[in-house]
């Protein structure tokens, strides 16, 4: 805690001097000069702030100080700045956040939240968006990340917490905005924004974005992009509103294994050794279609049904480094004891392995809520009352290449684990998949899953200053799935012929907040969450009759405004703790013996310290321990993957002149590991990132450069094959124009 401290005090003591005013509100008298200055200077400073606005999500109190957690926004306007095109880039200013990479089936973002998976914690609007893709940005207004268990709110999931993607939506203002850029690694982008009233209460929106070229100066990272999100709202500012909206988008990208491990840690290869083909690929097209419906019964009842149908469609040819070993007369030898060796790189061969599939994956959801504010008992109540009803579909038909090393089968006769080739380390000479192996059809994993929730939450002010959270969530989860290379149920496979299962679950989350002044707010909080064993619509043998993981967190925290509110500081303390974690207590054989605990410290300040310096300053603190276990798992006493103790992002703004602008700030993160049982270590680093703008009412020009001392360092961590780990882009740059008009 010593540690911790001070950089707390730290944060409060840079901050806590006093904003001076901007502007006084203009008297009949003043100047005509003065008068047609003031608006300009105050759209601007509206517009390109880093300080978060109204948290989106309808089941959440708007004002982030009437919610009793850690809560993240990263808007717009910050990412902008930081040249943040994807969601992973957008979330570097989220500490406590860490990214995956491709792993086993799962594809596209990846994230781990505070030391737990959030794959399938990813929200579009409001609505899980589980579908297997990269994420960009050019639809996007903000995205929300809010800490700790929260099924009350959301069902199934959220260990760690949740990430919401909120998606622009039309106003009555008429603007369009484009944008283009161009990096050196020769990734070309370009955006657009319309919007246009269609009526005095009604407006259409439509957002669209193209990239190719390569996205880091990593070998095979080219991409081939493009998307369009139309909207369509009516009602805009009377008591019935409508809101039609669509994301529809199509990803050509090369996936990016990383590198394998040696000696406990990654590798020591070039930073550009890919051991990939040319020839892999992930294509993907993405459809969602949200409709919301808001009618306003009275000033103090709301009425709300919205509906979502997500579909996404995954394409991959992918490969993979799998084991490092050496090549002789008998073919492929792995190392022994988890890839030791003193033998020089140059003596070492890589075995890659196939991971080629089709997925589909597609959700239907609908919630229905109403919102009330009224007094009963003496007291004030905001109440929130809602059914949530969805379906989840998932369909993964496997295929595998099985090759050969020195003239040996890499496979057994009739095996499908897809192992093509073995390689030089230090040089895979990347080409074309080999001719001679051709493609199989594997396994195909199927799973469908309905859920029916019923949920409701309070906020009661008892004063002024007092408030009490509490809320209940049921959930009916009903899930199956099936696996057709085990269609027979041999015995011993670890492939289930087919399962099922259905969970009945209650969640909690209950808080209390201390208000003494509308600038300061404290709070302590109580909230649940759980992760049935068919959560992902995929499963293993031994786990499919297992009772959900169950989770709870405790927070304590506090949340400032200074400098007249325009900058935001939190801080808070809290525990993690997953009791029942599934175990592996025999081959084939699981229990729920396992218990993760995660004990964490947070801070952050956003915002404006004054007119020409802005700020966005994130630290985490994590001491994660699996401190219940079997002995065969072999993860009692460790750390959870990819989980570093620190991490620190900070970035600034500084206007230096008018309209010129100068900023950046580092990325910080302590070493961590990259497999369960803490055998391969990666070490930490410190990568910093700069950026200038020039900047007028109706354009900019920006010039940022990403990892200005081109430090070397790994990005992304996979679990999987004994823990992979993907290198981060060397130094680059992206010079990019906005013009509005």
């Amino acid at each position: 805690m010593t540690r911790r401290t001070p950089i707390a005090a730290a944060l409060l003591t840079l901050f806590a001097s006093p904003l001076p005013l901007l502007a006084q509100q203009a008297a009949p008298q003043v100047s005509a000069q003065i008068s047609a200055a003031l608006p300009e200077v105050v759209i601007q400073g509206t517009k390109n702030d880093f300080a978060p606005g109204a948290v989106s999500l309808g089941k959440l109190p708007a004002d982030i100080h009437d919610i009793p957690q850690s809560v993240t926004v990263v808007n717009k306007a910050l990412m902008q700045s930081q040249g943040a095109n994807s969601m992973s880039d957008a979330l570097r200013n989220v500490s406590g956040i860490t990214l995956g990479g491709a792993e086993g089936g799962q594809i596209g973002n990846n994230v781990n939240l505070n030391g737990f998976s959030a794959r399938t914690d990813i929200y579009l609007d409001g609505f899980r968006d589980r579908g297997q893709y990269f994420r960009d940005t050019f639809a996007l207004d903000s995205i929300e990340v809010l800490m700790g268990p929260s099924s009350m709110l959301f069902g199934r999931g959220s260990t760690g917490g949740v990430i919401n993607q909120v998606t622009k939506k039309p106003t009555l203002k008429q603007f369009t905005e484009v944008g283009g850029s161009v990096t050196t690694n020769g990734l070309v982008r370009a955006t657009a924004d319309y919007n246009t009233p269609i009526s005095d209460t009604a407006a259409v929106r439509v957002e669209v974005m193209g990239q190719s070229g390569d996205a880091t100066t990593r070998d095979q990272t080219r991409l081939q992009d493009f998307g369009i999100a139309p909207s369509v709202k009516f009602g805009i500012g009377t008591p019935t509103e409508i809101t039609l909206s669509a994301l529809l988008q199509h990803n050509h990208d090369m996936p990016d294994y990383g590198v394998g491990p040696l000696n406990g840690h990654p590798v020591t290869v070039d930073r550009n050794t890919a051991y990939g083909y040319n020839s892999d690929h992930t294509d993907s097209d993405i459809a969602a279609f949200n409709a919301s419906f808001q009618h306003k019964l009275t000033s103090d009842i709301t009425l709300r049904d919205m509906a979502q149908i997500n579909y996404v469609k995954t394409d991959a040819i992918e490969t993979a480094p799998q084991t490092i070993g050496t090549v002789g007369p008998g073919g492929f030898t792995p190392l022994p004891v988890a890839g030791i060796s003193n033998l020089p790189l140059s003596s070492l061969y890589e075995r890659i392995q196939s991971h080629d599939r089709n997925i589909r994956d597609y959700s239907i959801f609908n919630q229905s809520e109403l919102a009330a504010r009224f007094s009963a008992g003496g007291f004030k109540h905001e109440l929130l009352v809602g059914l949530e009803l969805g379906h989840d579909g998932y369909d993964n038909q496997g295929f595998y290449r099985n090759g050969s090393c020195n003239g040996v089968a890499l496979n057994p006769v009739g095996g499908t684990s897809g192992y093509i080739a073995c390689v030089p380390v230090l040089n895979p000479n990347n080409g074309n998949s080999p001719a001679n192996v051709p493609t199989s059809v594997g396994n195909r994993a199927g799973g469908t899953a309905n859920t029916v929730a019923t949920y409701f939450n309070d906020t009661i002010e008892l004063t002024p200053e007092f408030k009490l959270a509490g809320g209940l969530r049921y959930d009916r989860y009903i899930a199956s799935i099936t696996n057709s290379i085990n269609a027979l149920n041999t015995k011993g496979s670890t492939a289930l012929a087919s399962a099922s299962q259905t969970v009945n679950f209650t969640s909690v989350r209950l808080g209390g907040i201390w208000q003494p002044s509308k600038e300061q707010s404290y709070y302590i909080s109580y909230g649940t969450s759980f992760n049935p064993s068919l959560e992902q619509l995929t499963g293993t043998t031994g786990q499919q009759n297992l009772d959900p993981e169950k989770n709870k967190s405790y927070e304590l925290g506090g949340k400032w405004d200074l400098a007249n509110g325009n900058l935001a500081l939190n801080s808070a303390i809290f525990q993690i703790q997953k009791d029942n974690a599934r175990s592996q207590i025999s081959t084939g054989i699981y229990e729920l013996e396992g218990t993760v605990r995660v004990n964490g410290f947070r801070a952050g300040a956003t915002g404006r310290v004054n007119k020409e310096l802005q700020v966005a300053i994130n630290y985490t603190y994590l001491d994660a321990k699996v401190v219940g276990a079997s002995a065969i798992d072999g993860t009692l006493g460790k750390t959870p993957s990819n989980t570093p103790k620190n991490t620190l992002t900070a970035w600034s703004t500084y206007e230096v002149a008018p309209h010129w602008e100068l900023g950046g700030g580092p990325v910080y993160m302590s070493s961590r590991f990259g497999n369960p049982t803490n055998t391969v270590q990666v070490g930490g680093y410190t990568r910093w990132d700069a950026t200038a703008a020039y900047r007028q009412p109706k354009y900019d020009i920006r010039l940022n450069v990403f990892n200005l001392a081109n430090k070397m360092y790994y990005d992304a961590l996979i679990q999987s094959d004994g823990g992979r780990s993907v290198p981060g882009t060397g130094r680059s740059a992206m010079l990019s124009f906005n013009y509005r008009m």
